[in-house]
C-alpha cells in the first residue's frame, strides 16, 4: 500500500514540476511589432513544404528560414507588399493562399469546380447509359423461371 501511495506522489510531483517550469514561448523577434508584422504577413503565406499550412503555423525547416528572412526583410524597412512581391518573384504566385486571379493561376482557382463538373457529368451519363442498357436487355429463359418461382415463393401480394 505504501509503494502505492509513494508512486502515486512521485507521478504527482513529476506532473506539477513540468507544469512550474513552463514558460510563455519568448516572440523571436525583440521588437513587438516586427512579431505582428511577420505573423499577419505569414499567416497569407503557404508553407512550401506541407502546402496545407500556413507559412506562420508550419513546423518545417523552410517555414523557419521563410520567416527569418521576412524578419530581416521587415528590419530593412520593406512593405508588407515589397515583401510579398518578393517572395512571389522567388517561389511563384503559389507561394500566396490567394493567388491573383491571371492566365497562369486559372488552374489554381478553376481547376477544383471544372474537375468536380467533369466527374459529376461523366457519373450522369455512365448511370444513364447503364439504365439503357439494363432495360433494353430482356431476361434470360433461365432468369425469367428463377424470377417466376422466386414471385410464387413470396406468395400473393396483399
Amino acid at each position: 500500500m505504501t509503494r502505492r501511495i509513494f508512486a502515486s506522489l512521485i507521478l504527482l510531483l513529476a506532473l506539477h514540476a513540468g507544469a512550474a517550469l513552463a514558460k510563455e514561448a519568448a516572440p523571436l523577434a525583440p521588437d513587438e511589432a516586427t512579431e505582428q508584422r511577420l505573423i499577419a504577413i505569414s499567416s497569407e503565406l503557404r508553407c512550401l513544404v506541407c502546402q496545407n499550412e500556413s507559412l506562420a503555423g508550419s513546423s518545417a525547416e523552410l517555414a523557419y528560414d521563410l520567416r527569418r528572412e521576412i524578419r530581416e526583410l521587415i528590419k530593412a524597412g520593406k512593405s508588407d507588399a515589397e515583401i510579398r512581391d518578393f517572395l512571389v518573384g522567388r517561389y511563384g504566385d503559389f507561394v500566396l493562399y490567394r493567388p491573383p486571379l491571371k492566365g497562369v493561376t486559372l488552374a489554381l482557382w478553376f481547376g477544383p469546380a471544372l474537375l468536380l463538373a467533369g466527374g459529376l457529368a461523366t457519373l450522369i451519363l455512365y448511370l444513364r447509359r447503364r439504365d439503357k442498357a439494363i432495360k433494353d436487355t430482356p431476361l434470360t429463359a433461365g432468369e425469367q423461371h428463377e424470377a417466376d418461382r422466386l414471385l410464387k415463393l413470396q406468395g400473393p401480394q396483399q
